[in-house]
């Protein structure tokens, strides 16, 4: 096709990248090798950090909090105008799915690297998304969000979604009051129990009656997609190692899935992206359950942190792939093109003491840093160096360290000796949180959920246990 015989170099000649740390860094590494130049934006006190060395040009955009700088809609579009950039890649988090920004690049003639506003829009609001993905046939957690006037309607209820199910307020919020019944005599108790707390609490007497996963686990599915109704998915992820909602340790493949199951996913995934006319990398989350049944629980329209993991097992570089696609390149890939690789592994290294409530922020200023780039088959993702602050104002995350093998032993054994081989000091890290998450055999054996850090350390993180699954001598 005309598409693969133009070059790379035919795509952009310059673009903004709206991000800071070590995934504004991950996109200038991928333009530089695409021979795009690339210019970075900072805040006054990111002034000499990584990604402003390592751009070809560098903006500041305001003081440090992010509102006044990395959030700061004119002073970015100022930057683009100043500089001539064609397009803006909003990396994750700050912008990134900011429908009001994409409409701003797109009326000044300047392309967002990320799908368009539309599908943002769909996807970033939960009832809509929701709505929308029943319409594609995408497995939606049963449910029922409404007045419910009577016991006998919830029992109704309960029995047509199949137990065991949850009884929530629906006005309610953060798991506050949340029953699960696993029978009719459950039901009636989680309904009178909900019902006055609806009524008390919040003004409102709507219930929330859904399905209850049991030993949900937290799998994604990779999608890519361009301009012209092509989509692929690109395996999953597993990323059940959470803390607070934040996930600590991924991996792909997922140690659960069996190929029926993964294609399955992967087609519902892809259904969904189409019904968006969505275009660019994105992924579709699923909670799964302990009998593998899914349910679609939200799409994010941008780079994932954990993309690094899929490009180990896929041989591709999403980074690369979405500049193509915001050119309007056609996917030069079909489904049975994408393979799984092997096994990649990624512990999200953080400035953080894992010894309070499994990571509270450490900042300070890093007096060493050592990366363990001497072992093969290992990829840090970072952007700090020795000297580099850890701020108040930003994420405390200091890298993000994977590790790839041919099996999954393999992948594992190369994070242990990565993690040992890793050198930080002058800030607190969670790095021997990571190292006993790792080497657990609870881990070790994939019997896994999003419940394996409360279950496993249910008064907190007390560093290294000796433990009787340890041979001693």
């Amino acid at each position: 096709s005309l598409s693969l015989s133009l070059s790379l170099s035919q795509t952009f000649d310059k673009i903004l990248i709206a991000n800071r740390g070590e995934i504004a860094c991950r996109v200038i590494k991928t333009c530089k090798k695409m021979g795009i130049k690339t210019v970075a934006v900072h805040s006054d006190v990111d002034s000499s950090a990584v990604h402003v060395k390592m751009a070809d040009e560098a903006i500041c955009v305001g003081p440090a909090p992010t509102n006044k700088s990395y959030l700061n809609m004119d002073a970015i579009m100022n930057a683009i105008r100043t500089t001539g950039a064609q397009a803006v890649h909003p990396g994750y988090g700050f912008l990134s799915e900011n429908k009001e920004f994409a409409k701003r690049l797109n009326a000044e003639g300047v392309t967002f690297i990320g799908p368009d506003t539309h599908a943002i829009q769909a996807m970033g609001d939960k009832i809509e998304s929701k709505l929308i993905a029943k319409a594609a046939k995408v497995n939606t957690i049963p449910g029922f969000d409404g007045v419910v006037k009577t016991a006998d309607e919830a029992v109704q209820i309960a029995q047509d979604i199949g137990y065991p199910v949850m009884i929530k307020a629906s006005a309610g919020g953060g798991g506050k009051g949340m029953r699960i019944a696993w029978n009719e005599e459950e039901t009636r108790e989680g309904f009178r129990f909900s019902s006055q707390e609806a009524a008390s609490s919040f003004g409102d007497d709507r219930l929330l009656i859904e399905k209850y996963i049991d030993n949900p686990r937290h799998i994604e599915i990779q999608v890519l997609a361009d301009k012209h109704g092509n989509a692929l998915w690109l395996n999953e992820r597993e990323c059940s190692i959470q803390r607070r909602n934040q996930k600590v340790v991924e991996e792909a493949p997922s140690t659960f899935l069996d190929g029926e199951t993964r294609r399955a996913m992967g087609e519902q995934a892809v259904q969904l992206a189409k019904a968006v006319q969505y275009s660019s990398a994105g992924t579709v989350e699923f909670l799964v359950d302990s009998g593998k049944n899914f349910y679609f629980l939200e799409m994010n329209t941008r780079l994932q942190v954990e993309h690094p993991i899929t490009e180990c097992i896929t041989g591709l570089d999403l980074v690369e792939q979405m500049i193509r696609v915001a050119k309007g390149y056609h996917l030069h890939l079909k489904q049975e093109d994408i393979p799984i690789n092997g096994w990649a592994i990624e512990s999200r290294v953080y400035a953080e003491d894992p010894y309070k409530s499994f990571g509270l922020p450490s900042i300070g200023r890093l007096s060493q840093y050592q990366e363990p780039l001497n072992l093969s088959k290992v990829r840090v993702d970072s952007g700090i160096q020795e000297g580099s602050d850890i701020s108040i104002y930003y994420d405390p995350m200091i890298s993000k360290l994977v590790t790839y093998g041919a099996s999954r032993a393999e992948a594992l054994s190369r994070m242990e000796e990565a993690l040992d081989n890793y050198v930080i000091r002058g800030v607190t890290h969670n790095i021997p949180l990571l190292r006993e998450i790792i080497s657990h055999p609870r881990f070790i054996s994939g019997d896994i959920s999003t419940n394996f850090l409360p279950e496993v350390y249910p008064d907190g993180f007390k560093g290294h246990q000796l433990d009787s699954w340890e041979n001693l001598i």
